[in-house]
């Protein structure tokens, strides 16, 4: 089947882009409301793409009102975030806090997931989640008609559960992918898992 996507409205790309570009990880975003409180958000446009400086990024459309985002709003105000690489046992939290609220309405309340401060950062992180993103906004940049807003986030420091981690054998450190069972974004309400996890040598 060959698809002409000048032929498509905005939705239906939508669904095929999610059904297609898979698996994508998760990013589990906490960030400070204006008020008191965290906003916590998942988002699976997201990726790294630069590791000098560390950098990664996600997008985020906009409320079905139409008004900004959450996390937007957030980080417009407050440039510090956490993102959350949360594992398969998570999935049900993590579509819980894919559920539109009023500003200030904390998704934390629904899923009563215990924080934890980490030394030298504002906000907490998710105690459960394996690993755990401490981050800042350095730029945004919007995109198509509907403003489309795209998040460049550079990592300042990394939690990393300590029974994933070890060191190869030239010293490096390693996080065990098949023990941390990393949450995958499929299409419409899907989501995956691990399978085999096999390991190529590279070519000289």
């Amino acid at each position: 089947m060959y698809i002409d996507f000048d032929t498509l409205s905005p939705n239906q790309a939508y669904h095929l882009m999610t059904q297609t570009i898979i698996p994508r990880p998760v990013a589990w975003v906490l960030t400070a409301n204006e008020t008191s409180g965290y906003n916590l958000a998942p988002f699976s446009f997201f990726n790294a793409i630069c590791s000098n400086p560390p950098l990664v990024m996600f997008s985020a459309g906009k409320k079905p009102d139409g008004t900004p985002k959450d996390t937007r709003y957030n980080l417009g105000q407050n440039k510090q975030l956490v993102i959350h690489i949360p594992s398969v046992d998570q999935a049900e939290d993590v579509t819980e806090t894919a559920r539109t609220l009023d500003y200030g309405d904390s998704e934390l309340y629904k899923i009563q997931h215990p924080l934890v401060n980490e030394p030298g950062w504002d906000l907490p992180r998710l105690e459960k989640a394996p690993v755990a993103m401490l981050a800042e906004l350095t730029d945004l940049h919007e995109v198509g008609p509907n403003k489309q807003a795209i998040f460049y986030c550079e990592i300042k420091a990394l939690y990393v559960r300590d029974d994933l981690v070890e060191q190869d054998e030239k010293g490096r450190t390693r996080v065990d992918a098949a023990k941390m069972q990393p949450l995958a974004r499929l299409g419409g309400g899907e989501y995956a898992s691990f399978g085999e996890v096999f390991k190529l040598n590279r070519p000289a």
